[in-house]
């Protein structure tokens, strides 16, 4: 298993780079956001996954082991292929996929295109447990913030808001304030509101 690549940067596309090591070129499929971390044309590293199939060897790359273990976590997913993965770590940093599935942030996940609510919801339930092991993730945080938005969007549920708009604002506030408190969260939704 090919497990890095460092050598030159002779290609580099949004989708894919070819990386010269010692006059062999390996062409690496990577995501939007490796893409933004690499350098235009000079000596490059790249954490790689080599996907062996029946019909296909694909190399993907990575500019850190985050997003490699990441990627490797996402297509041990039923459903969840090696393209969705690739497209849902170009839409997300690494961080908010973490922090999405961490949370269970079901609305960030199908947000992603190609994910839709029962693939997103297996990702969550797959995987939400290795990724508070693995990466050290304090789980009271992640139940507390999702227990929070649960309670604001009662409260403005009750006050006559519609479900589905007080749910996104609620979500919304919970991206920006990942730590706000019930009443934080309805205040500020009741502004967007």
């Amino acid at each position: 298993m090919i497990t890095h690549l460092e050598g030159r940067l002779v290609e580099k596309n949004p989708t894919d780079v070819v990386i010269d090591c010692h006059g062999v070129g390996y062409l690496a499929h990577i995501s939007l956001h490796t893409f933004s971390r690499l350098p235009e044309s000079e000596n490059v590293k790249l954490f790689t996954y080599l996907l062996v199939r029946e019909d296909s060897h694909t190399l993907y790359g990575f500019s850190d082991i985050l997003e490699r273990e990441l990627f490797k976590l996402l297509i041990s997913v039923s459903g969840v292929g090696a393209s969705t993965a690739r497209t849902m770590l170009s839409s997300l940093t690494p961080e908010e996929v973490q922090q999405a599935i961490a949370h269970e942030d079901i609305t960030t996940i199908q947000s992603v295109k190609g994910i839709g609510a029962k693939t997103a919801q297996r990702v969550v339930l797959d995987l939400k447990d290795k990724i508070l092991k693995v990466y050290g993730l304090d789980e009271l945080s992640a139940v507390s913030s999702n227990t929070n938005k649960n309670e604001a969007l009662s409260a403005l549920e009750t006050l006559g808001f519609a479900r589905k708009q007080a749910e996104k604002v609620c979500d919304a506030v919970g991206k920006e304030h990942p730590e706000a408190s019930v009443e934080t969260i309805i205040k500020l939704a009741l502004k967007k509101l």
